[in-house]
């Protein structure tokens, strides 16, 4: 008896494992596509992220912001370059960043315009917003001895303390209401100095934080801009300083000499005139008329340059 054997498989009997091999690879590269779109889309998101990391370093690294406003349709090109660098220079000695905003950035609604100072250094605050302080310095002033460092040998809390005049006439001479005489250098969040006739503002220093932002927008009030103050902003904050203890709370006075220094005897406090190895010398009243600020400036900024 014969057992049926099987019959041999056709040649063209369809091929399951071929069609198989051909899913395998089909799916093999979508897998493939797959993987490649995810790790372009991460690559592209990652690059993003640094670019965005490394903004936000290149304004949070400072810890001190240089502001000075410049006037480009009264002042020189030449005297805005040569302020400029005096600035720059000083900055890259000590890691700090500068910042020139022009006059007519801001709109002071006919108020005079020394009163550009107080919302461009809340646009610096802004712009910078991890830096330590923000030194706000006018553009009759020149900065000459880079040795000097903002954070240590002024902003130091100690420094600061051994620096501070207590109990001190916020007016020259006899002003009713004093500086505070128990102040602690950690909760000065503003210095300023003193010429002989009040409050010298053509350098100064604002710590950045909350209180600042308060401080300023209470410094810029419609109602004190609109005020007819001789002296424009200057009058206003003593007026402010005089009457808000929130904000001579945090108010430091130190010896003008420190922080800017004057070369006229008839503006300088006692012992506020400019001698060789202070910080800055400031032009103060050069842009009186009958006065040139790039003029005056000139043998100083040489002086700064030639060493």
């Amino acid at each position: 008896m014969h057992l049926a054997i099987p019959n041999k498989k056709s040649p063209t009997a369809p091929s399951y494992s071929s069609r198989s091999s051909r899913f395998s690879a089909l799916r093999r590269n979508r897998i493939k596509a797959t993987s490649f779109c995810i790790f372009a889309i991460v690559a592209l998101l990652y690059i993003f992220w640094k670019i965005a990391i490394s903004n936000r370093v290149q304004f949070g690294r400072y810890p001190v912001v240089i502001v000075t406003v410049l006037d480009h349709g009264k002042l020189s090109n030449d005297y805005i370059e040569a302020i400029k660098e005096n600035r720059i220079d000083y900055a890259k000695k000590h890691g700090y960043a500068t910042f020139f905003p022009n006059i007519s950035d801001y709109e002071l609604n006919g108020a005079p315009s020394s009163w550009a100072s107080v919302p461009a250094i809340r646009h610096a605050l802004t712009q910078y917003g991890h830096c330590k302080f923000v030194w706000y310095l006018s553009h009759n002033s020149v900065i000459m001895n880079p040795t000097i460092s903002v954070e240590e040998d002024i902003m130091d809390p100690l420094k600061l303390e051994s620096l501070m005049l207590r109990n001190y006439p916020i007016v020259p001479p006899s002003s009713v209401i004093k500086t505070f005489q128990m102040l602690k250098g950690t909760n000065i969040d503003l210095v300023l100095t003193q010429d002989k006739t009040g409050l010298a503002l053509g350098s100064f220093i604002i710590r950045r934080g909350c209180w600042a932002k308060f401080f300023l927008d209470t410094w810029f009030d419609p109602l004190y801009r609109s005020y007819n103050f001789q002296k424009a902003h200057v009058h206003a904050l003593e007026h402010i300083v005089q009457w808000h203890p929130t904000i001579l709370s945090k108010l430091a006075m130190i010896p003008q000499k420190i922080l800017n220094s004057y070369i006229d005897p008839n503006l300088a406090s006692e012992t506020g005139l400019y001698s060789n190895g202070d910080f800055v010398v400031e032009l103060a009243g050069c842009d009186l008329i009958g006065r040139d600020c790039a003029t005056e400036a000139w043998p100083y900024l040489k002086k700064t340059k030639s060493r």
